[in-house]
């Protein structure tokens, strides 16, 4: 039993800190997320009116989520350009929107800012030891 206890700590002792450590919060993140799950989801459908009616405020909080700290959990420089590159995106589809632009514009426009948003939080996260 002793040998079975032993073995069962060797095995879990080491995620046993993980565990226990919180990732980092990133409140900038999660209302950008609100904005383009709700904006980018129904324009995959071919509803592009959340786009239209949310451009401003995606733009918005893509700015603010830029100009935040990032936390320790993300690589700072490649998080920065990415976030920088977001913006950018937002920025295009708040012009796009503004101009009138087709259906077949801003979906192209809100994909290419989903696929950067899935990149910061993926890509640009720090592999755990």
């Amino acid at each position: 039993m002793k040998t079975f206890i032993a073995a069962l700590l060797v095995i879990t002792l080491p995620f046993l800190g993980k565990a226990q450590s919180p990732k980092p919060s990133w409140p900038e993140m999660k209302r950008f997320h609100q904005y383009m799950s709700t904006t980018f989801h129904p324009a995959e459908e071919g509803n592009l009116a959340p786009l239209k009616a949310k451009a401003d405020s995606l733009y918005i909080h893509a700015l603010l989520w830029e100009q935040s700290t990032i936390p320790p959990g993300f690589k700072p420089e490649e998080t920065k350009k990415a976030l920088t590159k977001l913006s950018a995106q937002c920025a295009s589809i708040q012009q796009a929107v503004t101009a009138g632009k087709d259906d077949a514009t801003l979906t192209k426009l809100i994909t290419e800012a989903h696929d950067i948003f899935h990149h910061i939080v993926g890509e640009c996260r720090k592999v755990e030891d």
